[in-house]
């Protein structure tokens, strides 16, 4: 994949602002925490608190998909019901690709 050199750009701003605010947050997590922390273990301190915060966003992600996936076929439904309702009479030629979602 080639990138024009304003893409790389914008990726590796985003990069940056993606590290700057974990950072922050770390920061933040072990100044929460009250512990007072020597140089290796404030270090493995912050491995453990990103590594920890990577898999509870994962699991968070994979939640808010299945509720989403949940919740589709009703908006789908409320929306198709919206729509033939706004819609003037249609002649039989446009029934038959209604006809897929009536067999769900």
């Amino acid at each position: 994949m080639h990138m024009s050199p304003e893409e790389r750009n914008v990726m590796r701003q985003r990069e940056n602002l993606r590290r700057e605010t974990i950072k922050r947050e770390t920061d933040a997590a072990l100044r929460d925490s009250g512990l007072r922390l020597n140089p290796q273990e404030r270090a493995q301190f912050e491995s453990r608190y990103v590594q920890e915060r990577r898999k509870v966003e994962q699991t968070l992600r994979q939640q808010t998909e299945s509720e989403r996936q949940k919740e589709l076929p009703a908006l789908i439904q409320q929306l198709k019901k919206e729509f033939q309702i706004d819609q003037p009479v249609r002649s039989p030629a446009t029934k038959p690709a209604q006809s897929p979602n009536s067999k769900k």
